[in-house]
């Protein structure tokens, strides 16, 4: 910390922009140590200007985030899915940022660097959404100051214990980095355990494919088809004719529709596993012939991709209607 305190002095701004960039990069880098003592040395003569790094991190989110923009708005689902892979919490990273951004629009900009692994995944949901490009900018330039005032401003309410706690880490930091590690460890493998055990328990329930789906369409026994997606006023690509429901919402909410049909449930997450979950919750509730979605929606959507195109465009016209 020491040696951060010396470098932050000499080469400030350098450092606070490559290393807020590295982080909205998606590199583990974290950026918010370097901020606050940037913080506290904002107020000392030797110490970088608050406003200036201010500037300096609002320039390395917006080339970082811009990237994420684009790259949102030509891959589309894709690159969300596949970001969410390497996610510890795939089955809801996805729908959790979708709603999120569905609900609030560009807004969700604003805070969305706060909250664990939402930025990079909110910056892609504006670029599939279409969002325009300056309002993408104006929101995400507030979210970058808000993240990086927030750091900040913790520095410098601290910056009269500054040389105490640099002592301290210059005393004790191979202990605290050691137990830094070791808490990570932990929280790793519980997540690894609890990833392990949702996919082993969710692989029980049965899937329907693609094909059996459209062929139940075509012989006129359809089942009921429940999407456990996001959902928001924006309107997005469905299977036609899905019924759109919250995973965790009362079963009871769907009214009579459950009676005496077969049900399948989709997602778009890795492995079905939202669609799972809530295909176990109906199962044990007493509907049995319940199944998840094979491949969820991007492989409805690969083959039948035409047909959702169509849905989403006859959805925002209702929407317009009403």
């Amino acid at each position: 910390m020491g040696e951060l305190q010396t470098m932050l002095e000499h080469h400030g701004l350098m450092l606070v922009f490559l290393n807020v960039l590295a982080e909205q990069a998606g590199l583990p880098i974290p950026a918010y140590p370097m901020l606050f003592v940037a913080g506290a040395l904002g107020v000392q003569e030797t110490g970088p200007s608050i406003g200036a790094v201010l500037a300096a991190v609002i320039a390395a989110c917006l080339i970082a985030d811009t990237a994420w923009y684009f790259a949102g708005r030509r891959l589309g689902q894709p690159m969300l899915r596949t970001i969410c892979k390497v996610s510890m919490s795939p089955d809801t990273c996805i729908r959790q940022t979708q709603s999120l951004y569905l609900r609030v629009g560009p807004r969700s900009l604003v805070f969305a660097k706060l909250l664990p692994g939402a930025g990079a995944l909110s910056t892609a949901m504006a670029g599939m959404t279409a969002t325009p490009l300056p309002v993408f900018l104006f929101y995400d330039a507030l979210g970058a100051l808000v993240w990086a005032g927030a750091a900040l401003l913790i520095g410098v309410v601290f910056s009269d214990f500054v040389d105490v706690i640099l002592a301290a880490f210059s005393a004790y930091g191979h202990l605290a980095v050691m137990a830094l590690l070791g808490a990570f460890a932990l929280f790793l493998a519980w997540r690894v355990w609890w990833r392990f055990h949702m996919l082993r328990r969710t692989r029980r329930i049965p899937r329907m494919t693609v094909d059996e789906l459209e062929a139940r369409r075509r012989a006129g026994t359809l089942p009921l088809v429940l999407d456990v997606r996001a959902h928001g006023p924006v309107p997005i690509e469905r299977i036609p004719g899905a019924v759109v429901v919250d995973m965790h919402g009362p079963l009871d909410a769907l009214g009579g529709q459950l009676e005496s049909r077969d049900i399948v449930v989709y997602c778009a997450c890795p492995n079905e596993i939202s669609a799972a979950i809530l295909a176990e919750r109906l199962r044990v509730a007493g509907y049995g012939k319940t199944w998840a979605l094979a491949g969820g929606f991007d492989e409805w959507k690969r083959l039948h991709g035409d047909d959702a195109a169509l849905h989403a465009a006859h959805a925002a016209n209702d929407a317009a209607a009403s």
